[in-house]
């Protein structure tokens, strides 16, 4: 790219190391890595944990709602699932109204791989807290829901 085109470039987005997709994405590769590491001896994937976790703290919903609380795609959802259903750690059962849909629940056998892991994940998470420190951490929080909500 010649000289010219590259500083057009430059002036009209901000550096890559402020771009905020970008920045977003180092942000979220630090706080999985932990997280991933946490999971592997218990075998199950973030997606798994975030959909175990969800479905422990609200209980059975249908996949409409538990992809939203989640952030996963309906297709994908599914396909993992239906995985967590083999694996014992989900139910799937028929809406008693509405054939159609189905209420997702989790097993004891999903909810032992929360409980196993609960402290490790509150050590996780205790660690941002003291890297940024309280007021920071509600910041970021804050500012990635004001995001969320745009």
């Amino acid at each position: 790219m010649p000289d010219l085109q590259k500083n057009a470039v430059a002036t009209k987005l901000p550096p890559t190391r402020r771009s905020l997709p970008i920045a977003l994405m180092r942000a979220r590769e630090k706080v999985m890595g932990p997280v991933r590491e946490m999971l592997a001896p218990a075998g199950i994937t973030e997606q798994q944990w975030r959909i175990l976790r969800v479905l422990s703290e609200y209980g059975p919903q249908d996949a409409t709602h538990l992809g939203e609380r989640t952030s996963l795609l309906l297709p994908s959802l599914t396909r993992i699932i239906q995985t967590m259903v083999g694996n014992g750690m989900v139910t799937r059962t028929p809406d008693v109204s509405d054939r159609r849909r189905q209420t997702l629940a989790i097993t004891p056998t999903g909810q032992q791989i929360i409980d196993d892991n609960l402290d490790e994940a509150a050590r996780i998470a205790a660690s941002f807290v003291r890297h940024l420190g309280d007021e920071r951490y509600e910041a970021l929080l804050d500012a990635l829901e004001a995001l969320e909500s745009l």
